[in-house]
């Protein structure tokens, strides 16, 4: 399994909710979580394959801020 995680700018339960429902449409068992507590609100994903580049343009199209975090 690869796991990549991201710096967002989500800042509630509701709008990561969302996102988490979008992302497991385009990545069906997959695990996916949200850290809103994290000062770069991390978004982490567990997966076989990981396109980063598509979960940024996911998350930039829903108006969020989304980047590989180092």
């Amino acid at each position: 399994m690869l796991v990549e995680v991201f710096k967002t700018n989500v800042e509630t339960e509701e709008a990561a909710g969302l996102i988490i429902s979008e992302l497991r449409c385009h990545l069906p068992h997959s695990k996916i979580n949200f850290d809103l507590e994290d000062c770069d609100k991390v978004l982490r994903i567990e997966r076989c394959t990981i396109h980063p580049i598509r979960i940024i343009e996911l998350l930039n199209t829903k108006g969020h801020y989304c980047a590989l975090l180092d």
